[in-house]
């Protein structure tokens, strides 16, 4: 029977590089699957339904929420977006492991439905350096920047929700962390609980073989 994947939920502050993370990890694990969330908003150019989003509509999305299709979901500038439930499990059940990169709140909503996954929460090494990465981007007025700042600064409370803490001060080495990560995890004794009873059988009867 193949082994059922790993939920993989990698949340941070804005500017944290949790995205760049990311993809340093799906570069180095291209047998890795990165969640796919559905949408109502109208695609933008260049964007390939089932790659960048699941594109539909409003009464299918609040279907979908109605019969619970959704591990998180959330409206944002009027338009819904969410991770399908359908899309996560089938890979899971594949053996495939599945990123989930997503705000804190839809990390948190996660939780509440599939505490089984592994949740990892990316940092700046400083708060300096938050602000630092911040501004670099450029693209934010003053009362934005010092908004998202404040945003981060309460967003990094949620650390204690989280089973890991990664400092995002190399990119790579980052990467490295969440590797190990999932190494750990995979070995842990109740996610190998099927082997150890068939061990434990073949243990059993090799006894009383020998008796």
């Amino acid at each position: 029977m193949k082994k059922k994947g790993l939920l993989i939920v990698i949340s941070g502050p804005s500017g944290a590089g949790k995205g760049t993370v990311c993809k340093e990890y799906l570069k180095n694990n291209p047998e890795t699957i990165l969640s796919v969330s559905m949408t109502t908003r109208q695609p933008r150019r260049g964007e390939v339904d089932g790659v960048n989003y699941f594109f539909t509509d409003v009464a299918t999305f609040e279907r979908m929420i109605d019969e619970g299709g959704f591990l998180e979901h959330a409206k944002v500038y009027g338009n819904y977006y969410g991770t399908p439930k359908s899309f996560v499990k089938e890979n899971l059940l594949a053996g495939r492991d599945v990123i989930l990169e997503i705000d804190i709140q839809g990390a948190l909503q996660v939780k509440e439905k599939f505490d089984e996954g592994v949740f990892i929460f990316i940092v700046p090494p400083t708060m300096e350096e938050l602000k630092r990465r911040i501004q670099r981007r450029g693209t934010e007025t003053p009362e934005e920047l010092l908004r998202r700042f404040k945003s981060a600064y309460e967003e990094i409370n949620f650390i204690t929700r989280y089973n890991y803490l990664v400092i995002n001060d190399s990119v790579k080495e980052a990467a490295k962390k969440i590797e190990a990560i999932v190494v750990a995890e995979k070995c842990r004794v109740d996610r190998n609980s099927d082997f150890y009873t068939n061990l434990q059988g073949g243990i059993d009867n090799a006894i009383s073989i020998h008796r």
